[in-house]
């Protein structure tokens, strides 16, 4: 398993399409994974640290995880299959639970648990952009930093 950082989330033109990029960390792949724009919202307002007026279900997931005393240790992407991407939400009490990576990352930023990818997944998806490319992967950021949660038209209530 590789630990992944969150770079952010884009709409991909001209499909109209949400992605959510991670990279290796101490590596130079990426991977970007297609997600829905309720995901997409989520996600961003993880990472711009926004609270909505009322919780999200990720939001709602967190509360519940720290009423019943339970701790995510870590989010795992294994696998993907057919196009699809697959992760586990693994708990300190040893307990996984399958989800979709989108929730997973979602939920993962609200509880600052680590993100980590699977050797063949990031065989299979990554792409890697070395360290010349770097300042297009910048380019992104600086995208990700002027776009707001709400540029993905969902309704957040």
């Amino acid at each position: 398993m590789n630990e992944l950082d969150v770079v952010g989330v884009r709409v991909e033109m001209p499909s109209n399409q949400p992605i959510v990029l991670l990279r290796e960390v101490g590596g130079d792949r990426y991977l970007p994974i297609w997600i829905g724009p309720g995901e997409a919202t989520a996600i961003a307002f993880a990472q711009q640290g926004m609270a909505p007026a009322r919780p999200l279900t990720h939001d709602l997931f967190k509360d519940v995880l720290d009423a019943v005393g339970q701790q995510l240790t870590e989010v795992r992407i294994t696998d993907l299959r057919e196009g699809v991407f697959y992760a586990e939400l693994v708990f300190a009490s040893g307990v996984e639970v399958s989800a979709r990576p989108s929730d997973a990352i979602a939920l993962a930023l609200r509880t600052g648990t680590p993100i980590y990818g699977s050797d063949g997944v990031l065989d299979d998806a990554g792409i890697a952009i070395p360290d010349e490319q770097e300042d297009e992967v910048e380019k992104f950021r600086e995208f990700l930093d002027q776009i707001s949660p709400e540029d993905f038209g969902t309704n957040s209530q």
